[in-house]
């Protein structure tokens, strides 16, 4: 995805809980899901790249704070 692409998706956090969690639920719904990979980094991707074809754009920083990629030791 280029940086136009990337210009025309709504943000994650812009959308309010419920449609957060419909889409979480179609996605775990779907047998594209299954990575085949315990890897958090592997699964954001994953997730992102799926999201991006349906007009979202997500990234690590969405993640709950529990869960970020970026936590450090």
């Amino acid at each position: 995805m280029d940086d136009s692409t990337a210009d025309h998706l709504t943000p994650w956090s812009a959308l309010d809980p419920a449609q957060q969690m419909g889409l979480r639920t179609t996605y775990a719904a779907d047998p594209v899901c299954l990575t085949g990979t315990c890897s958090l980094e592997a699964k954001t991707r994953h997730f992102a790249a799926w999201l991006a074809e349906r007009g979202i754009a997500f990234s690590a920083d969405d993640l709950h704070p529990a869960r970020r990629l970026d936590r450090g030791a």
